[in-house]
C-alpha cells in the first residue's frame, strides 16, 4: 500500500467516518487497481487516462457484478479527487471513466398460492395472536399498503367498515386504498381481540394494532418477524418473505389479472410512474414461465 492510498484511507476513516467495512472494501479496490497498473509498469501516481480506462475495462472482462464495478469506480474516483485536493496531481485520470448502468433488481414477489398458505398459516395459530397476523396480511395485500402506514392505522379508520381507507403516504399524500371483503372479514374477527394486546391498565388504544410496547402499537419489525415465523409454517423460505413482499405481490397480482399501470401507480401512492414499471417486468417473466410451462407447444418432447 502506498503512502497516497494510505493517507485517502485514513482521511476516509477520520473525516468522513465512513464505516470500517467502507474502508477496508476501498483498500481493496485501489490493490486490485494498483496490481493491474504494475502490469502495465504504471502505478496509481502516474496512471494515465487510458491505464485507468483499461483497469475499468478489465474489470468488466472479469464477469464483477454491476455493484461491485461501481464500487471499484467510485474508489478510484473519490482517491483522484483527493490526490488532487491534496495536489499531488494536476490531472484527474479517472475522470472519463463511465458508470457501469446498475440493472434495477427484480423484487422478490409471491404466488397467489403463497400468499393464501402465509394466510392459513396466520389463521391457524392460537386466539387473537392467529386473528392480527392475518389480519396484518390480509390488509397489506388487499390494499398495497407500506408497513410504516400499515402500524400506524388508527382504530377509527376501521371501526365503521368502510370499503376504502384514506391513506396518507411519503410526502404528506393522501390517496384511497381498497379493502375487499377477505379483509373486511378480517378486520372484523380482529377487532373484539384487539383489547388483548392494549398496554397494561389502558383502556384502549387509537391504534388498529395495540402494543405493550414502548410505541403503544404495533412495531414494523414485529411484523416482519411474525410474517417469518408463518412463512416457516406454510414451508416458505422466510427469506422470501417481508411486509414489503406482499405489497409487492399485491402490485404484481393486479397486473397479471389485467389492472391498468396508472391504476397500480396511483394504488401504490408512486410519485413517478417509472418506479411501478419494475412489476410490469416481474409480470411479464411470470407469464412467460406460464406459457413456457403449460402451454402444449411449448413442451419439448
Amino acid at each position: 500500500m502506498t503512502g497516497w492510498t494510505e493517507a485517502f484511507l485514513e482521511m476516509m476513516a477520520v473525516e468522513r467516518a465512513a464505516a470500517a467495512n467502507t474502508v477496508t472494501a476501498y483498500g481493496k479496490d485501489l490493490a486490485d487497481a494498483e496490481g493491474f497498473l504494475s502490469g502495465r509498469g504504471r502505478s496509481l501516481q502516474d496512471a494515465s487516462n487510458e491505464d485507468i480506462e483499461a483497469w475499468f475495462a478489465d474489470i468488466g472482462a472479469r464477469g464483477l457484478s454491476p455493484s461491485t464495478a461501481a464500487r471499484r469506480r467510485a474508489a478510484i474516483r473519490q482517491f483522484y479527487r483527493f490526490v488532487l485536493g491534496e495536489g499531488w496531481r494536476a490531472d484527474d485520470p479517472s475522470r472519463r471513466v463511465e458508470a457501469p448502468r446498475q440493472g434495477r433488481p427484480l423484487p422478490k414477489i409471491l404466488s397467489r398460492q403463497e400468499v393464501e398458505a402465509l394466510i392459513a398459516a396466520a389463521t391457524a395459530r392460537d386466539g387473537g395472536q392467529g386473528a392480527r397476523l392475518a389480519c396484518l396480511i390480509e390488509l397489506t395485500y388487499a390494499s398495497g399498503l407500506r408497513v410504516s402506514e400499515l402500524t400506524a392505522l388508527p382504530l377509527a379508520a376501521l371501526a365503521r367498515d368502510p370499503a376504502y381507507l384514506m391513506i396518507k403516504g411519503k410526502g404528506g399524500k393522501e390517496r384511497l386504498a381498497p379493502l375487499g371483503e377477505a379483509a373486511r372479514t378480517a378486520v372484523k374477527t380482529w377487532l373484539p381481540l384487539r383489547k388483548a394486546f392494549l398496554p397494561e391498565g389502558a383502556k384502549d388504544s387509537p391504534w388498529l394494532f395495540p402494543s405493550r410496547g414502548k410505541s403503544g402499537r404495533l412495531t414494523p419489525r414485529r411484523f416482519s418477524q411474525l410474517l417469518e415465523e408463518a412463512a416457516s409454517d406454510a414451508g416458505i423460505d422466510p427469506a422470501k418473505v417481508s411486509p414489503h413482499v406482499l405489497r409487492h405481490a399485491f402490485a404484481t397480482h393486479l397486473l397479471e389479472g389485467g389492472a391498468d399501470l396508472r391504476v397500480v401507480q396511483t394504488l401504490l401512492g408512486h410519485a413517478d410512474i417509472a418506479t411501478t414499471q419494475i412489476y410490469t417486468h416481474v409480470a411479464g417473466e411470470r407469464l412467460r414461465e406460464v406459457v413456457e410451462t403449460k402451454h402444449p407447444l411449448s413442451r419439448k418432447d
